[in-house]
């Protein structure tokens, strides 16, 4: 990303506490994470706003792991009037009704043997990679698959954080 400060972080680090707080739960349905980050404010780069999402990525709790998750709708399904989840989801966009029909499935028999959404970083996959995705996925054991869900939600909070202070006002 980038090592040196943008207008939008500048614009970030200058928000007022509940305008950041609202700005970053946009990012991640984590009260934890987002209280870790707008904690460590102001931010010198937006390296160091990655580094910091990481680390409170690595500290949540299994709660706190899904609050996270709750934020986010199952693939195929993007939040009516969501231009994020719609973007982020694209690869699903032009599947084959066929393919949507399976991934309902799947996300189904995922949520049922794990109790939450499948949860993938999907920007820039096709819709049949997300389903080879969660097809390989269901068989990970809990503890497994929590890690792989942990990681994959580390990727999409800094694709929108990114979006976030790099992104011109």
């Amino acid at each position: 990303m980038t090592s040196t400060s943008t207008p939008g972080l500048i614009r970030f680090n200058a928000l007022e506490q509940p305008a950041a707080r609202a700005a970053l739960h946009e990012a991640c349905a984590s009260r934890t994470w987002g209280e870790r980050l707008l904690a460590a404010r102001p931010y010198a780069t937006a390296d160091d706003l990655y580094t910091a999402s990481d680390a409170a990525m690595a500290d949540l709790s299994a709660a706190d792991l899904a609050e996270a998750m709750a934020g986010h709708p199952p693939i195929g399904r993007p939040k009516p009037g969501d231009p994020t989840s719609a973007r982020e989801q694209r690869g699903m966009a032009g599947a084959s009704d066929e393919l949507k029909a399976e991934m309902l499935e799947l996300n189904l028999a995922y949520q049922d043997r794990f109790g939450h959404v499948f949860l993938i970083c999907a920007t820039g996959l096709t819709g049949e990679q997300m389903r080879d995705a969660v097809k390989e996925r269901i068989g990970n054991p809990p503890e497994r698959e929590r890690e792989t869900v942990r990681t994959e939600l580390g990727k999409i909070n800094r694709i929108r954080l990114a979006r976030l202070v790099e992104e011109d006002a």
